[in-house]
């Protein structure tokens, strides 16, 4: 058999074994609050793999280790960033959140927690939270679907239409019917195949390429800088640590990430959250050193050797896998690429349909029984998907740029709202409504401006804004809110509930 052939056998197995749990999570979802928050019963491990997973997209795969093999170590304050921020968030977000979200109303979403969390009798903030989620995640998931497409057109030279069809139908499929608990569970297979992929790779390359102190030569004198995280320190230290807090400030998205934090509403008690943190700051400690120790061998493998060109650096993590591992392997590592972009979509997909459904649909007043709720769940997965796939068509389209602003956006949004509402009593509705738009608008402003965001990531001055227009408005707007100071207490005792053993 050829070698496209067993990566193509490969990849089938990834996806059939993909549409297996999204069956199984089907069998287990009766209820609208088993198909958006799988009845609270995540384990810790399982949710910190789905939120890794999640997260991580292919960034982690191909755009990490292709910006440092084009500019050396210096890239991977990103990696240091987003790991500080994973770990804050589970510390100081994630108890927290699963506490107050079930006392409050019981929420199961973001939206529905920020309205009885702030006692909003307008539903404004609820609405306009839902709306933001839908906005940003619509072009989100297309942007899947777009990275999808093209995968296939360069690894396997498929149309572009064929493999964005194909990646979409089966990642429809298992969230659609399994939803949340579907896109989680297939989130951690997802999360393992991604880990094994990002140690396997440069562990098999390093053994057989030998001596370690002669790659570190050859890649340094490729790259004098490649080893260098200091890089640029010698033109200003002022102007480095203004630019190394812009790009470590990819960490402050965290606290505001739908898809992410909706993974620590579904623990099954607060203190889990401690066994969750450990796990995921594992899972991205080892992967961020795989996927950095993967570019580094790159510079000395490719880089160095004319007669071993490159065209695109974002693909050394593939070339790389297909050179050191037999074809059916190397499309298992295939296999993960796809891994990193389904798992994101899936998730995404959940958060829009809970959105549409929690919080847009339900506000209506109409009154409707679990099973038709259900349903209407699954119609918000599908409305979602075919809005995405009609933005996906155009491969010439500016989506993919839309991903980093999505990320500061919602960090900037809703990032400063999360940590008020779980950390100051005093948050008013109108503080957060009025705080929420200020971020968004911020991050918008600052990041179509050039010379602002040139010098700093956008989400640095959204967040702070956001953060000082909540609570000076909740100051103005300070009225009486029975029941909130009841609740926080509450949340405070709950902090301290045993974990689950069994």
């Amino acid at each position: 058999m050829s070698e496209t052939t067993y990566q193509l056998i490969a990849i089938a197995i990834y996806f059939v074994a993909m549409l297996s749990i999204g069956y199984y999570a089907y069998t287990r979802t009766r209820s609208i609050d088993g198909y958006m928050l799988a009845e609270r019963g995540l384990r810790p491990s399982v949710a910190a793999l789905s939120a890794n997973a999640s997260d991580m997209s292919g960034w982690l795969l191909m755009g990490l280790p292709g910006a440092i093999y084009t500019s050396g170590l210096i890239e991977a304050w990103i990696a240091i960033g987003l790991t500080i921020g994973a770990y804050l968030n589970w510390t100081f977000v994630a108890p927290r959140l699963r506490a107050y979200t079930e006392i409050a109303g019981d929420s199961i979403t973001i939206p529905s927690f920020f309205e009885r969390r702030t006692r909003d009798t307008t539903r404004l903030l609820r609405v306009v939270a839902a709306l933001v989620i839908l906005v940003f995640f619509t072009f989100y998931v297309s942007s899947g679907m777009v990275a999808a497409g093209k995968f296939f057109e360069s690894s396997f030279g498929w149309g572009y239409l064929s493999g964005m069809v194909l990646v979409a139908v089966i990642t429809l499929a298992y969230t659609l019917f399994g939803g949340f608990l579907g896109a989680t569970l297939t989130d951690v297979a997802q999360g393992l195949l991604m880990f094994a992929a990002l140690v396997a790779v440069p562990v098999v390359a390093l053994l057989q390429l030998g001596d370690l102190g002669d790659l570190v030569a050859q890649a340094e004198s490729v790259n004098p800088d490649a080893f260098n995280l200091f890089t640029g320190i010698d033109g200003g230290a002022i102007a480095w640590v203004v630019g190394i807090i812009s790009t470590t400030a990819w960490g402050l998205g965290y606290f505001g990430q739908p898809h992410i934090i909706v993974r620590f509403m579904a623990l099954r008690t607060p203190s889990e959250a401690k066994i969750g943190r450990r796990v995921s700051t594992t899972w991205m400690i080892i992967t961020a050193l795989g996927a950095v120790g993967t570019a580094l061998i790159g510079i000395a493998y490719f880089a160095g050797d004319p007669a071993k060109p490159i065209e695109d650096p974002e693909t050394v993590f593939l070339l790389l896998s297909q050179i050191f591992f037999h074809p059916l392997i190397a499309g298992l590592v295939l296999a993960a690429v796809l891994a990193a972009i389904m798992s994101t979509m899936s998730s995404q997909l959940v958060v829009c349909s809970s959105a549409l459904v929690e919080d847009l649909v339900n506000l209506a007043g109409r009154k409707a029984s679990p099973e038709r709720l259900l349903a209407y769940g699954r119609l918000g997965v599908l409305a979602v998907a075919l809005v995405a796939f009609v933005l996906a068509l155009d491969s010439d389209s500016a989506i993919l740029e839309l991903v980093a602003f999505a990320w500061a956006g919602f960090g900037a949004a809703f990032g400063p709202i999360v940590l008020l509402s779980l950390y100051w009593r005093r948050l008013t509705a109108m503080g957060a409504l009025a705080g929420m738009i200020t971020g968004a608008v911020v991050v918008f402003v600052w990041g179509n401006i050039d010379a602002l965001s040139d010098e700093m990531y956008e989400i640095v001055p959204g967040f702070l804004a956001a953060l000082l227009v909540a609570v000076v408005v909740s100051r103005l707007t300070a009225t009486d809110q029975p029941g909130v100071d009841e609740e926080f207490d509450q949340m405070m005792v709950e902090l301290d509930r045993p974990r689950v053993t069994v």
